[in-house]
């Protein structure tokens, strides 16, 4: 499979780990890329399997990490869209994978055997430091979301992932999230989320649509979120600059 063109920026693949490596150091890992295309719900991981593949979701994709609670609800803790990638980042051979990841946004991916990304890292210092790098700011996104659930209501909560969403479709008011999706990011029942919904939009905050929702006043929304999302892109900054998505910049 080639990647079309929109889904490159540069002569890479468009995801903004890979395109943050020096010409040197993607030069290590290209021939070893596998172009793909994921649908939604697609099963990257489930609990203890074998993490072979390093997944880079490209453009538009997002991937979630979910719990399994013992009485069977999942719960999402993280999204991964291009600023970043899923299984294999940091780990040297075998290690099994804990959470179920699952494919949210449709859209491309590439892939790297995990083994060629580890023959590459001990190649070159500069590209195991900047999966070191990543790996902690996927960290500090897990402590984030673990302080925003504790400390912060299902409206500001319910808020932040829609921007969250919104951001990684670079922009578009339209991002595809149902009721039962908001719900599972949430980790409450689909009845509070209507509910939560119902109130946006008599706010004139947002429409829902078949399968989606339409952000109608982004600025609105922003402010009804927590800062969560603004904490984590400081940490992005800080530790991999211009990694994170920013639609106004259009990366």
């Amino acid at each position: 499979m080639i990647l079309r063109q929109e889904d490159t920026a540069g002569g890479r693949p468009f995801n903004n780990l890979l395109r943050r490596l020096s010409a040197a150091d993607f030069a290590l890992i290209e021939p070893h890329l596998i172009p793909a295309d994921a649908a939604p719900n697609d099963l990257l991981y489930s609990p203890g399997d074998h993490v072979e593949t390093v997944h880079f979701p490209c453009g538009p994709s997002l991937v979630s990490y979910m719990v399994t609670n013992e009485d069977g609800r999942d719960v999402e803790t993280i999204l991964i869209g291009r600023e970043g990638a899923v299984g294999g980042i940091v780990s040297q051979g075998y290690l099994p994978a804990y959470t179920r990841i699952t494919v949210k946004f449709a859209g491309p991916f590439v892939r790297l055997p995990v083994g060629k990304l580890d023959a590459a890292k001990s190649k070159s210092r500069t590209l195991s430091n900047i999966f070191a790098r990543y790996a902690d700011c996927m960290l500090a996104q897990i402590f984030q979301s673990t302080a925003c659930n504790a400390i912060h209501s299902i409206e500001q909560r319910t808020a932040k992932w829609i921007i969250s969403a919104m951001e990684r479709a670079d922009g578009d008011e339209v991002v595809p999230l149902t009721h039962e999706q908001l719900a599972t990011l949430l980790g409450v029942g689909r009845s509070y989320t209507s509910r939560v919904i119902q109130t946006f939009k008599a706010e004139g905050t947002l429409e829902t649509r078949r399968g989606s929702i339409l952000i109608r006043n982004p600025d609105a929304m922003r402010n009804r979120s927590c800062q969560c999302n603004e904490a984590v892109k400081a940490h992005f900054e800080e530790v991999l600059r211009g990694v994170y998505p920013d639609p106004e910049k259009g990366n």
